[in-house]
C-alpha cells in the first residue's frame, strides 16, 4: 500500500499486488518473501510458485521472512523520487517451526533505524 500511497506506483492496491502476487510492486521487489533454510542458504523445497502452493510447514523446518524494496537507479522502466533512487533495503528473519508455533531465531537482531545505526 505504501508504494501506492507515496505515488511511486500509479495504480490500485489490487493492481499493485496482482492476481498471483505478480503485480506492479514486482518492479521494486524482485525476489520472494522468503525461502527454506537448511543445509544450503536457499534449501530445497522452495515456496509458492504462481498458483502452486509451497510445502506445508512442519516442526523442525526453518524458513526465512525477508521483505525488501529496491529502487534501482539503472532501471529505465521505473520512476521514483530522487531521494529514493539507488537505494534498497531487506531485513531478514529466520523462523523455526515448532510443535508450539513459530520461533523467530533472529528476534534479537537490530531492525529499526536507531538499532541499526547505534
Amino acid at each position: 500500500n505504501g508504494l501506492v500511497d507515496l505515488g511511486i506506483l500509479n495504480c490500485t492496491y489490487e493492481e499493485a499486488l496482482g492476481k498471483n502476487f505478480d503485480g506492479e510492486y514486482r518492479k521494486f521487489f524482485m525476489h520472494g518473501t522468503g525461502h527454506m533454510l537448511g543445509l544450503d542458504v536457499h534449501d530445497v523445497g522452495g515456496g509458492r510458485q504462481g498458483d502452486k502452493p509451497g510445502p506445508k510447514l512442519a516442526p523442525g523446518m526453518v524458513v526465512t521472512v525477508e521483505p525488501g524494496l529496491y529502487f534501482a537507479a539503472w532501471r529505465d522502466d521505473i520512476s521514483v523520487p530522487q531521494k529514493y533512487s539507488g537505494i534498497g533495503i531487506r531485513i531478514e528473519d529466520d523462523v523455526l517451526i515448532t510443535e508450539d508455533g513459530p520461533v523467530v531465531l533472529t528476534e534479537m537482531c537490530p531492525k529499526t533505524i536507531d538499532e541499526i545505526e547505534s
